[in-house]
This record gives C-alpha cells, sequence and structure tokens, in this order.
C-alpha cells in the first residue's frame, strides 16, 4: 500500500515554503493551488517548492506548478523556485520545458522555516466538475509553458473538453 503524500507549508523570511511528502499528483495539486492564490492574494511574491521527500510528479501537478509560475510572472518580484528535486524529477521538468519557467536549484539559498504544517487546503472531490476544470487548465499551462508539449497532452486536453459538453 503505497504512503499517504501530502504537501506541508510555512513561511521563513516572507518567502512560502511547500514542500511535497510522497507524491505530487492530480489529488493534491488542488490544494497547492488554493494555497498558492491565498498566499499570492495576502502579498507573498516568492515561493519555494521543495521536492526533497517527493516521490515522483504527475503531469497535472507539474501544468499546476507551471500555472503558478505564469501567476507570479505577473507580479513584481515574483518568483517560484523549486529545490532538491531528485534526479528522475529534475528530468520531468527539464523534458517539460519548465525549468525555463522557474528556477530549479540543487539546495535553497534561503533558511527554510522551523516547522511545516500540512497544507489546510484541501482537494476537491476527484469527480467534481472543479477537479475536471483544474486538470485541464493544468494541462494547458503545460503547453503554453512549451508548445512541444501539446503532442503529449493534447489528447487529454480534448478528452476533458469534450466531457465538459457531455455534461
Amino acid at each position: 500500500m503505497s504512503k499517504l503524500s501530502s504537501i506541508r507549508v510555512g513561511s521563513a523570511a516572507g518567502i512560502i515554503w511547500m514542500q511535497v511528502d510522497g507524491r505530487g499528483t492530480f489529488e493534491n495539486c488542488q490544494g497547492l493551488k488554493e494555497f498558492s492564490r491565498r498566499m499570492i492574494a495576502k502579498g507573498h511574491v516568492e515561493f519555494i517548492l521543495d521536492l526533497e521527500k517527493c516521490e515522483l510528479m504527475d503531469s497535472t501537478f507539474m501544468g499546476t506548478l507551471a500555472a503558478l509560475a505564469f501567476s507570479l510572472r505577473d507580479i513584481e518580484r515574483g518568483l517560484l523556485r523549486v529545490v532538491r528535486a531528485n534526479p528522475r524529477n529534475f528530468s520531468l521538468l527539464e523534458n517539460l520545458g519548465l525549468d525555463h519557467l522557474f528556477s530549479v536549484e540543487p539546495e535553497p539559498s534561503d533558511p527554510a522555516p522551523s516547522s511545516l504544517k500540512k497544507n489546510p487546503d484541501s482537494a476537491p472531490e476527484k469527480d467534481s466538475e472543479e477537479a475536471r476544470v483544474h486538470i485541464l487548465e493544468a494541462h494547458e499551462a503545460l503547453i503554453e509553458a512549451d508548445p512541444r508539449n501539446a503532442v503529449r497532452f493534447q489528447d487529454v486536453i480534448d478528452f476533458l473538453k469534450s466531457e465538459a459538453t457531455d455534461a
């Protein structure tokens, strides 16, 4: 049985820290998205995602990171940094062209918070319309990040759009 994955969050020196514990997947990226939105609304502009304990990431999770990076790009001094990605996760980010969208660093240059708490934002039901829209937006962000990703994800996008018209 696989370990339950979670996102832990905190702040240090005005920087928002998010740490994936387990897997970064469609199941926990909606909570990451909502938490990030709340922090941006409160005026935070610098985010660090720590992947030291992240076993793997799926395309929806990486698309959520791309969407966050796009949101921060529109804010003065907005910045997303990904730190401590294992070779597999770094390769995934690189293969999707995301390493050009945000900084990927072996180690953080800023001190981490003394403790991180479980992300208070919860994910919607897996089969909800909100989840479908989020998955669609995440995959569209991957294509926006690198048009070469269209070959990989256009079928997913077409399927999700057709689900919306069938409902």
